[in-house]
């Protein structure tokens, strides 16, 4: 029997049937950095009950600004990892799949397979989050994805929408873009900024893990994505709507 004491707040919020209907669900989490590590956590207090968490990266010393898993102590750590450890601390009960390994086309069927209530895109690589978005889109099962969270400092700001409404970000513009060549120009619910990016924050990279460049970040942001995202699975998931 499912222990719902730990959530008797929620359940003063959202009543009993919804709890079980968290409990109930099954969601899927990709990216485990700033955006996707807030976004898991905030699912899992939730009450969710079964939850996927993919990503094949290590914890670098840069990320601990932002990101969820990043401390002093784990560096060189598995973010997928770590993450999953924090998850079952907070809810023992859950029933949790861990994918320790980046999106890629050969693999990304496959980890869909189960075919969760729910997925979420915390991906900040253009390639493989075209890949996985594109993925979803052709499953047709619920998907939310984060656009880029770089380079702004104003959480106020951030808005849930169509991709097809998205502006003023670059990374939506891309994606966009490119997702419109193989006939997708809606049909994909996004989390985004309009805020204007700061253009002096960018920096190039290595090209690891299929990403040229990043902007700066600023802790809170990315963390208010992962909220959002959060926000539009619960929500969809007990069908609560805002009033």
């Amino acid at each position: 029997m499912t222990d719902f004491s730990w959530l008797s707040r929620t359940e003063l919020l959202i009543g009993r049937e919804n709890l079980e209907r968290l409990a109930a669900a099954h969601v899927l989490v990709v990216g485990m950095g700033g955006v996707g590590s807030f976004a898991a956590e905030f699912i899992c207090r939730s009450g969710v009950g079964e939850m996927t968490i993919i990503d094949g990266d290590v914890v670098d010393p840069t990320n601990r600004n932002r990101q969820l898993p990043a401390l002093a102590t784990t560096h060189g750590m598995s973010k997928a990892l770590l993450m999953g450890d924090r998850l079952m601390q907070i809810n023992p009960e859950l029933k949790l799949h861990i994918i320790n390994e980046f999106v890629n086309p050969e693999r990304v069927n496959f980890m869909l397979e189960a075919k969760p209530d729910y997925l979420v895109d915390a991906i900040d690589s253009i390639t493989p989050k075209l890949t996985f978005m594109k993925a979803a889109y052709h499953s047709g099962l619920p998907l939310v994805s984060s656009m880029g969270a770089g380079g702004k400092v104003d959480p106020t700001q951030l808005r849930i929408t169509d991709i097809s409404k998205s502006y003023n970000c670059p990374f939506a513009h891309q994606l966009r873009k490119q997702l419109r060549a193989d006939g997708i120009t809606k049909g994909i619910k996004v989390a985004f900024s309009p805020e204007e990016p700061d253009k002096n924050s960018i920096m190039r990279t290595d090209g690891k893990n299929y990403k040229k460049s990043a902007y700066g970040t600023m802790s809170y942001l990315p963390a208010a994505f992962g909220c959002a995202l959060a926000s539009v699975v619960i929500r969809d998931l007990i069908e609560l709507q805002n009033t």
